[in-house]
């Protein structure tokens, strides 16, 4: 596999990656209850807007350079309880700025600078999804 076809089958994991938060959120936004759905459905919601907009700029990178671009999600876990909601979601995010490192290095290595750029606002977004859940999670309510 060549560093370009490599890259592709990177973002298309990446792309499953973000149809999975899109379902992840959904789903947490949904199911959330207790004293932890007013505080918690709304930030669920207002994460899907970053990843749906991440998935449709993947999806057309990889569309192309060539590929053919996923249409299955990653798995997602169906968890009922709030903290472990926020665990899920901060692992999922600690996934993808991982991954996202990984495809900044491969793009430079073909430099292909609008795709580092675009790598750089989503490693951006990721981070601070990542810091929001952080956050959250050291919260006294979900020790």
């Amino acid at each position: 596999m060549d560093q370009k076809d490599a890259l592709i089958a990177g973002l298309n994991q990446d792309l499953a990656g973000e149809y999975a938060a899109v379902i992840q959120y959904t789903y947490y936004a949904t199911t959330v209850t207790g004293l932890n759905y007013q505080i918690l459905k709304p930030f669920f919601e207002a994460e899907i807007p970053d990843e749906l907009g991440h998935a449709a700029y993947l999806s057309e990178k990889i569309s192309h350079l060539g590929g053919e671009p996923t249409t299955m999600p990653a798995p997602v876990e169906q968890v009922g309880d709030a903290r472990a909601m926020l665990e899920a979601a901060l692992k999922a995010e600690s996934d993808t700025l991982e991954n996202y490192q990984i495809r900044r290095s491969q793009a430079q290595d073909l430099k292909m600078i609008e795709l580092v750029v675009k790598l750089e606002d989503m490693i951006s977004d990721e981070q601070n999804h990542l810091e929001k859940l952080s956050r959250i999670l050291h919260d006294p309510v979900f020790s």
